[in-house]
């Protein structure tokens, strides 16, 4: 019979020390058996649903009953979230009446379908924020706001606050992402899993073999950027960096990204970007393949994070970890990964960003220094470890 195993605690040691292992595994002892409930709305396709997937699983090998459960939504629903989304981190919205009785009605549905008898229920982002009117609450309810919250859009705020002041705390990436609400708020950085394929080491074969795989050459240097195609990562702006930085360089970029299910937009933006495309600017749709994700953060020379608003921005973390330079936007969750022109570069234009690329690629001792740096970044404040042991403290205050 085939042997299946999880990643336990104990796999981190090399990582993290003995101390931190027996220290977590005894705060997990006192909360043995708690029942823990996640929602949020997509399976998978961004840092979110991945963060959730591990930390889940981690949760259960140390006794504690986590379940992860997905809002299911018509193409409707999520192209309003996802408006939402947009609108929390500062964008336009029109939320018209018939867009609220969707919305709301949805969740309704969704909470027919899902009882709950748990000690927790964690509520991840907007999409299934109003679960909380539609059951006794009998245990603490948790809203996780994964989005850049600084300049919320004061119509759509003012709508989710009448859920959000029913629970019992908010947890949120940045501590200037606080907002004026009831619950107290917390502030907890995401983090990585080491041992996933996207994050765990690829021998060069293994990595050869995904690059050939999907035709991306190897004979100059790779600029890359993986993430979701959304106007708030600025693709746009990653080619635009690029074309300026090729007049001094000769490089290839690689934009690879992936469409979520709870994210109608992305698609557009993709076909948006194909008219970019040359022998020097590759577009792939391919960012569910996570051992190319990996084979390419490790390959690069620099890996770019260009957003323009980001509640953490986990590829900057999972490049750091395989010790490859990120030039990455001044916003949000970003700034606390990339200490600039320490560990990384931070940048807030399109002309900083092709500055920074022309230097990181021309100086082979500067990428090394900042890649070692950026993996003990990581390994000391990034890794799902420090993450878990924060949410085994909240439950035990709550």
């Amino acid at each position: 019979m085939a042997q299946y195993r999880i990643t336990e605690i104990e796999d981190y040691d090399s990582f993290v020390g003995t101390e931190t292992i027996e220290r977590i595994r005894q705060k997990a002892a006192n909360l043995k058996g708690l029942r823990v409930a996640n929602f949020n709305s997509t399976y998978y396709g961004g840092g979110v649903a991945e963060t959730i997937s591990s930390l889940t699983l981690l949760m259960n090998s140390l006794g504690l009953r986590t379940e992860w459960r997905v809002i299911q939504g018509t193409p409707d629903f999520f192209s309003i979230t996802k408006k939402m989304h947009n609108a929390l981190q500062g964008g336009e919205i029109d939320l018209s009446k018939i867009k609220r009785e969707i919305f709301e009605q949805v969740i309704y549905e969704n909470s027919v379908r899902n009882f709950l008898d748990h000690d927790f229920i964690m509520v991840h982002d907007p999409q299934p924020l109003p679960l909380i009117e539609h059951y006794e609450k009998k245990c603490p309810w948790l809203w996780r706001c994964h989005l850049d919250l600084s300049r919320p859009d004061a119509e759509t705020w003012k709508y989710l606050r009448h859920w959000i002041d029913n629970y019992d705390a908010v947890i949120l990436s940045c501590r200037e992402f606080a907002q004026e609400m009831n619950p107290p708020q917390r502030v907890m950085m995401p983090a990585i899993d080491p041992f996933t394929i996207k994050n765990r080491q690829l021998s060069d074969r293994e990595i050869n073999e995904r690059l050939s795989r999907y035709e991306i050459p190897t004979d100059l240097p790779l600029v890359v950027q993986v993430s979701r195609f959304d106007p708030w990562k600025d693709p746009k702006g990653v080619v635009d960096a690029f074309k300026l930085a090729r007049k001094q360089i000769d490089a290839r970029l690689v934009l690879l990204g992936n469409f979520a299910t709870d994210d109608p937009e992305g698609e557009e933006i993709f076909h948006s970007l194909c008219a970019s495309r040359d022998e020097r600017i590759l577009i792939l749709t391919s960012g569910d393949d996570t051992a190319l994700v990996n084979a390419l953060q490790t390959r690069a020379a620099v890996v770019l994070q260009k957003s323009l608003r980001e509640g953490f921005g986990l590829t900057v973390a999972e490049a750091m970890w395989k010790a490859t330079p990120v030039i990455g936007g001044n916003v949000g969750g970003i700034r606390y990964q990339i200490e600039d022109g320490v560990n990384g570069f931070l940048v807030s234009s399109v002309d900083e960003t092709a500055e920074r690329m022309v230097e990181v690629i021309n100086d082979g001792e500067l990428r090394d220094e900042m890649g070692r740096k950026a993996h003990e970044t990581v390994r000391k404040n990034f890794l799902l470890t420090r993450y878990l042991e924060q949410y085994l403290d909240l439950f035990g205050a709550l």
